[in-house]
């Protein structure tokens, strides 16, 4: 781990308040468009983590200061919370959470030694529904995920395209290497459907907690 991510672990970790011992509600059908997402660690085989962890994060329900918060259950009680990106200490390791534009982007245990493992999602969430349709039809899964990568990077492709030729007519980066004119010219009905179809590609990956800083350039 490098200074500048042992920094921000630090500092996340310094964001972490403690619990009021509340339960855990379950998850019911009308949390998925409220937005929530509910993640579980189970107790290590070897003992070293005996407790059951739960991460429950509400976009509109659990926010602070207009922060996204996430809320750390242990064995079903209200033990810590932290906006997000949020690092809660535990034994062993951390529990990282943070978010996009289209949902969770990363929830992983990581050890002490640098091993990663992500929370498994509750089955009635989005992502355990996702999770789940991955185990009943791998291939039909791949296919859709790779459809995904397909639409993120034909549109991180066409921005490229759009946003090199205003910058190319600067005067100074003209002189230098001369304009460059796109050889695509969409109409606009086009780019809003290419940019609705990147939306939806990048939302059906949040479902996965997958995420690229170039592809899904919509999430932060």
């Amino acid at each position: 781990m490098n200074a500048s991510t042992t920094w921000r672990r630090r500092r996340a970790i310094r964001r972490v308040k403690q619990g009021d011992g509340r339960p855990l509600k379950r998850f019911r059908w009308w949390h998925i468009p409220l937005g929530r997402a509910l993640f579980y660690l189970r107790p290590s085989p070897d003992g070293r983590r005996p407790g059951t962890y739960a991460v429950d994060v509400r976009y509109w329900g659990n926010q602070s200061g207009g922060e996204v918060t996430a809320h750390l259950y242990l064995d079903g009680r209200h033990h810590a919370r932290s906006t997000i990106p949020a690092v809660f200490p535990l034994e062993g390791g951390v529990i990282e959470v943070a978010r996009s534009n289209f949902g969770i982007k990363r929830c992983h245990y990581v050890t002490a030694e640098g091993e990663e493992q992500q929370l498994v999602p509750d089955p009635k969430s989005r992502e355990g529904k996702r999770a789940r349709f991955e185990r009943d039809h791998p291939a039909v899964s791949r296919m859709i995920a790779a459809g995904s990568v397909l639409m993120l990077v034909i549109g991180v492709g066409l921005n490229l395209l759009q946003i090199m030729e205003p910058i190319s007519q600067v005067p100074p980066v003209a002189e230098s290497l001369g304009t460059f004119n796109s050889p695509i010219r969409l109409p606009l009905w086009l780019n809003l459907t290419l940019a609705f179809g990147a939306a939806l590609a990048s939302m059906e990956r949040a479902l996965r907690l997958r995420y690229h800083w170039l592809l899904d350039a919509g999430g932060h």
